[in-house]
């Protein structure tokens, strides 16, 4: 069984600073896994879901418009993690946000959301 497990969320002052992470772990099928693109997302209330930024596994990157010069993705293939470096934060970036992971296993290609970590940006 899989998990991808968040940490990192809280309460954060306008302009400050967060750092999330998202470790996967578990086996598939039996056999270990690796990573592939690993990614954040957030859902504000009343909105819908939307992509923050992602990485591939060769470290690839792409932010959503609204972060771009303040959150910076990073991983760790090792510890099969994903960080989400987020600064300059404002009232807009307050959400749940979520991790999501592409794990492969042998052929396959496994896709897993985290249970989300609540990110809360106060004035």
């Amino acid at each position: 069984q899989v998990r991808l497990v968040e940490s990192g969320g809280g309460l954060v002052q306008a302009g400050g600073s967060l750092r999330l992470s998202c470790a996967a772990s578990g086996i598939i099928s039996g056999s270990i896994f690796s990573t592939g693109a690993m990614a954040w997302h957030r859902q504000a209330p009343g909105k819908q879901r939307e992509l923050v930024a992602t990485t591939t596994s060769g470290g690839y990157t792409k932010y959503a418009d609204a972060v771009k010069g303040r959150f910076t993705i990073s991983r760790d293939n090792a510890k099969n993690t994903v960080y989400l470096q987020m600064n300059s934060l404002n009232l807009e970036d307050t959400a749940v946000y979520y991790c999501n992971a592409d794990l492969i296993s042998g052929p396959g290609k496994y896709n897993y959301w985290g249970q989300g970590t609540q990110v809360t940006v106060s004035s």
